[in-house]
């Protein structure tokens, strides 16, 4: 296997995405490679960095818990009580994965004691008259007749809710936060991002953007969180995320803004990293960049 290819795998590495013959190739190769292994150090000390971090639940989980089990209820009433409950608690904590356990049985605790108050007992009550209303957002899971020629629906039922405040408000920047994750919507995430980098000098809003810089799928996405690192490119973690999006990212606009940021400083901790890109890089402003900060460590161009 070569550098390029296990250099490719690192940051998959930490997140168990290997299979186990590519986790047994890369850890050959790192063994005998020292430039890997220090790239494979670096990674180990970003992936702790970023595991340290706990994101807390939004101040609403428990408002909406309560919204999504009432429309499961009214959605499919035919069903047992706690059948509802687990559908509603699934629902409601399927984009939460990433917390910690405690955070999921302190929620799911709640969600019990309300829908002890929320179902009735023996639940049969028909939903006919039920009509979706203005800010309200209707998905039809099922439609189906029965003997008395009658039919059964059974749909999920959103309301829409919106928040307004400055973003140092507490409660607007755990929605951002939650947003910049948003897997279906990239322009949501975008914007969250964008916003999000007036605050990058909270721990918690840094540790997201390195996260969508490393992460994100969207381009786009990842500009947004360069811009926001830019005050902080002098820290070592973000400089450790930069040289990780430089080397990996395969967007020519995220590696330029990555390499201008490295080098705007003199680091000869980046050394082997320059001098790796100035053999492999197919951008010629990224090579260029590499080659004059080298020339002024007084470093060679080439690895020997």
């Amino acid at each position: 296997m070569t550098c390029d290819a296990v250099r490719k795998l690192i940051p998959l590495y930490y997140y168990g995405e290997l299979t186990p013959e590519e986790e047994d190739q890369a850890e050959a190769h790192v063994h005998e490679c020292a430039a890997c292994a220090r790239q494979m150090e670096a990674a180990r000390t970003l992936a702790g960095a970023l595991d340290r971090r706990r994101m807390e639940a939004p101040a609403s989980l428990l408002a909406d818990c309560r919204a999504d089990l009432a429309a499961a209820v009214r959605g499919a009433a035919v069903e047992p009580a706690w059948r509802l409950w687990l559908a509603a608690a699934g629902a409601t904590l399927a984009g939460f994965t990433r917390w910690s356990q405690p955070l999921g049985a302190a929620a799911l605790i709640a969600i019990g004691f309300f829908a002890a108050r929320l179902v009735p007992a023996g639940l049969g009550v028909s939903s006919a008259s039920l009509a979706p209303s203005e800010g309200v957002f209707v998905n039809v899971r099922s439609a189906q007749p029965d003997s008395s020629g009658r039919v059964r629906i059974a749909y999920d039922e959103t309301t829409r809710r919106e928040v307004f405040g400055p973003i140092d408000k507490p409660e607007i920047q755990k929605l951002l936060l939650v947003a910049a994750q948003e897997e279906d919507d990239p322009g949501v995430r975008v914007e969250s991002v964008g916003l999000l980098k007036e605050r990058a000098g909270s721990d918690e809003v840094r540790d997201a953007l390195m996260n969508a810089l490393l992460h994100d799928s969207n381009p786009g996405v990842r500009l947004k969180a360069l811009e926001g690192l830019k005050p902080l490119a002098a820290k070592p973690p973000v400089r450790l995320a930069l040289s990780q999006a430089l080397q990996f990212d395969d967007n020519d606009a995220v590696r330029m803004q990555a390499v201008d940021l490295l080098t705007a400083r003199r680091d000869e901790a980046m050394v082997g990293v320059l001098q790796n890109l100035v053999q492999k890089e197919d951008n010629s402003y990224v090579r260029l960049k590499c080659e004059k900060a080298l020339k002024e460590m007084n470093a060679s161009i080439g690895t020997f």
